[in-house]
């Protein structure tokens, strides 16, 4: 298993932000689903070492996430929902930059890859600060993947794109999910239903879905997932 967690738990004081999950995920994309609020950042700022838990365990790829930490980076890309970025750089150096972080082979080349697969030629000699809202996410994107990982983790990552942008971005994702193991967090479930072989419904802190899709609507009704999001999460 690429990811495996456990009894994974964080509490902030007389809150559980998670509650005792368990999941695994393999390669493949993974939906991770829930209302604002049930615990899906949390859990993803957990698996890249952001935060610790409370009490549980989470490995990536083999390594624990608290006590192998540096391991787990090395095998990890992530996409923030702020998808924090250094807005003076242009998106060519900011690409420099993190190459060299990784210290990369032959940071020229797989940074030219990236750019391509992103689809940021046009915009690579400008300033991140002048850049569209969907072009930052695709530099948030391939700064994530620059490194090639194992495993990708993304919060939102077509906020803010137009319907020609989305597509794009999600043909990249489900190509990657093919040799990688990717868990997607986002309120569009048609993009689920493109992109997600694996749906997980958190809420209020506890797994309340986790299942393939066919398997999920076999067991509603064949609802819809929007449908079935609701009636799992509405109390």
């Amino acid at each position: 298993m690429s990811i495996r967690v456990q009894a994974l738990t964080k509490v902030y004081g007389a809150q559980n932000a998670v509650d005792g999950i368990s999941f695994s995920a393999e390669p493949g994309v993974l939906g991770f689903l829930g209302p604002n609020g049930a615990g899906k950042s949390t859990t993803m700022k957990i698996l890249t070492g952001f935060i610790p838990q409370t009490s549980g365990e989470a490995t990536v790829c083999g390594f624990d996430v608290v006590t192998q930490s540096l391991e787990v980076r090395r095998r990890i890309g992530y996409l923030p929902e702020s998808n924090p970025l250094y807005t003076d750089m242009y998106v060519k150096e900011s690409l420099g930059f993190i190459a060299g972080i990784h210290q990369l082979h032959d940071p020229h080349k797989r940074i030219a890859e990236v750019i391509e697969q992103t689809g940021l030629g046009p915009e690579q000699h400008k300033k991140i600060g002048q850049l569209s809202k969907g072009y930052r996410q695709r530099v948030g994107l391939a700064q994530a993947i620059l490194h090639n990982p194992d495993v990708l983790i993304l919060d939102e990552p077509t906020s803010g794109l137009d319907p020609n942008q989305l597509i794009g971005i999600r043909q990249l994702i489900q190509e990657l999910g093919k040799s990688k193991t990717i868990i997607l967090s986002t309120h569009i479930m048609q993009e689920v239903e493109a992109v997600c072989s694996k749906v997980i419904i958190i809420n209020r802190g506890k797994i309340v879905a986790d299942d393939t899709l066919t398997g999920l609507r076999g067991k509603n009704n064949n609802d819809p997932l929007e449908q079935i999001f609701i009636s799992l999460t509405a109390n």
